[in-house]
């Protein structure tokens, strides 16, 4: 029962969240119920296959330090950015940092570098083609060096516990 179960809801969790996410867009209607069954049913069945089922996330402890840390990240950052353009400010520095990689697994290099995209002040560019470096534009960069250790220790250090690598 579980296997035909799993084969025809492979992400249950998925699947919920869709569907909560789903109505909360929309609006509760029966119409509305039924469509997003059918999508919550439909997105995780087609996109399973491609779906890394090697970088399961643990500890949900951390994972909800790191989410408060980064809505935090993002409260003092777009407070940052938006007194830089208030202010006229001619001394902006900006510049693209090569951060240096620790991780490898594709899931959270993606959440490393929507991290930092999220942060204002920021943006990931790319991944070197051997996927050791970590391409950023900064938007007043004042010391690569703190900017790397903060990175680090901020996003990267946390998600390799979260994801175990």
């Amino acid at each position: 029962m579980s296997k035909v179960f799993h084969k025809l809801l492979p992400m249950p969790v998925h699947s919920l969240m869709l569907l909560v996410v789903w109505l909360l867009l929309n609006g509760f209607s029966v119409g509305q119920l039924v469509l997003g069954l059918f999508l919550a049913w439909l997105i995780p069945f087609l996109t399973f296959p491609f779906a890394d089922h090697q970088s399961k996330a643990g500890k949900p402890f951390k994972v909800l330090m790191y989410f408060l840390r980064l809505v935090k990240d993002i409260i003092l950052s777009n407070i940052e950015v938006a007194l830089r353009v208030l202010y006229r400010n001619r001394s902006l520095q900006p510049g693209i940092v090569a951060f240096p990689l620790s991780i490898r697994a594709d899931f959270p290099l993606t959440v490393l570098a929507s991290s930092v995209s999220l942060t204002p002040g920021t943006v990931s560019v790319e991944f070197s083609d051997d996927r050791c470096w970590l391409y950023i534009h900064v938007l007043h960069l004042k010391d690569e060096q703190q900017l790397i250790s903060e990175i680090r220790q901020r996003y990267e250090q946390p998600l390799r516990e979260i994801f175990s690598c």
